[in-house]
């Protein structure tokens, strides 16, 4: 009883965040031994429509007890959705928003948790409603077009956005990032949502861009996400370098050892010297060795792109080495036999230089009559960050 009289008290004094912490299931999860018999009295002690709220709230914590997470997942969809409708009533109020913010956390963690462990679901369909429900929320909110800054509803949307983008990242459907980008991008709160908010979505759409192959782009909310994020949280710092580090190395700039040390990506060491080196062999070794790395990061594509800069390091020291405007294709063809590349023809061998020149990360042309590269006298290897 006392639990339903807090509800109550918090619901009548507009306090969202009280309301947010009795009502997280994280929380209140030692109710659910209660929960029923607290059932039977909510629909005397509240008031309407948060009686309905609460009332599904209460047949969420009961259902733990089943332990089915399925179960568990479906009341607490179908209170978010109570939730929509309360937020729809309330058209000059926005103190419910930590209620929101709190219940669409949890609605997306049951629905990931629930997705793994049952094997009977279709690949991601309850993580596609999940996406759904949360929309739901997010069209409230982006619909509040009222001039006072202080009760729209519009500061809901990044924390609703932010949600949406994992589990969008989770079931690999990118393409649906894009109208929720481009709400975010033209809102004029754009740069006054919260900084742990703000950090979450530049982490994000910096993880889109790379994937896009704009490398400028998730540099910068790469490195934003980065230095914003806070210095005590060294797992969010690591998960955010473990993307970063690979656009930076595309981009260019080789990161210090002392930084891999320091956040526990050592892994991707040998690749820098491997790189520097123009050692292509070496290279191909070590994303073999980090393979399970690479790809449960969902890098491996982006890695592998680091080759075309090792080719480039490796045709530039030949260069260094004979001093000349005028290569010989087969000098080149040498270079990448003596770094263990044995499998590889003169056909590969100009093909690989093409694309180094059609990137831009060699000026020159191929002498095709005298089988010869000939380079630019001036800058003929740009740095790669000159090339974006």
């Amino acid at each position: 009883m006392d639990y339903l009289v807090q509800l109550r008290k918090a619901w009548f004094h507009q306090d969202g965040n009280t309301l947010a912490n009795l009502m997280s299931i994280r929380r209140g999860a030692h109710l659910h031994t209660s929960a029923d018999m607290l059932l039977t009295k909510v629909m005397g002690i509240l008031p309407s429509p948060f009686d309905d709220l609460a009332f599904h709230h209460l047949k969420t914590l009961a259902s733990l007890k089943e332990n089915d997470l399925t179960v568990t997942y479906g009341y607490q969809s179908s209170s978010v959705q109570i939730l929509v409708k309360i937020l729809q009533l309330q058209k000059d109020e926005n103190w419910m928003l930590p209620v929101m913010n709190m219940m669409c956390l949890e609605l997306r963690l049951l629905a990931t948790k629930a997705a793994k462990i049952n094997r009977n679901l279709k690949q991601d369909e309850l993580l596609e409603k999940c996406a759904e429900c949360l929309m739901s929320c997010f069209r409230v909110c982006a619909a509040d077009n009222r001039s006072s800054e202080d009760d729209t509803k519009r500061w809901g949307m990044l924390s609703l956005v932010n949600q949406m983008l994992k589990v969008y990242f989770k079931i690999n459907k990118l393409h649906l990032c894009k109208p929720l980008i481009r709400a975010i991008d033209s809102s004029i709160y754009k740069d006054h949502f919260s900084l742990s908010q703000q950090v979450t979505y530049k982490f994000f759409i910096g993880r889109k861009s790379m994937f896009d192959s704009d490398y400028k782009a998730a540099d910068e909310h790469l490195t934003y996400a980065f230095q914003h994020c806070h210095k005590k949280s060294k797992k969010n710092k690591r998960l955010i370098l473990m993307y970063l580090v690979p656009v930076k190395m595309l981009l260019g700039y080789m990161p210090q050892q002392g930084v891999l040390k320091k956040y526990d990506l050592l892994q991707f060491w040998d690749l820098v010297e491997a790189i520097k080196k123009g050692n292509i062999h070496r290279l191909e070794q070590v994303m073999d060795e980090q393979e399970a790395f690479l790809i449960n990061a969902g890098i491996y594509l982006i890695v592998e792109k680091l080759k075309l800069i090792a080719y480039r390091n490796l045709f530039k020291k030949v260069y260094l080495v004979f001093k000349t405007h005028q290569i010989d294709m087969q000098s080149l063809h040498c270079a990448l036999q003596m770094y263990g590349k044995n499998d590889i023809d003169m056909d590969e061998v100009e093909c690989l230089v093409a694309n180094l020149i059609f990137d831009g990360k060699i000026k020159g042309y191929i002498s095709h009559q005298h089988k010869k590269l000939v380079i630019s006298k001036q800058n003929p290897f740009p740095k790669l960050s000159s090339l974006v």
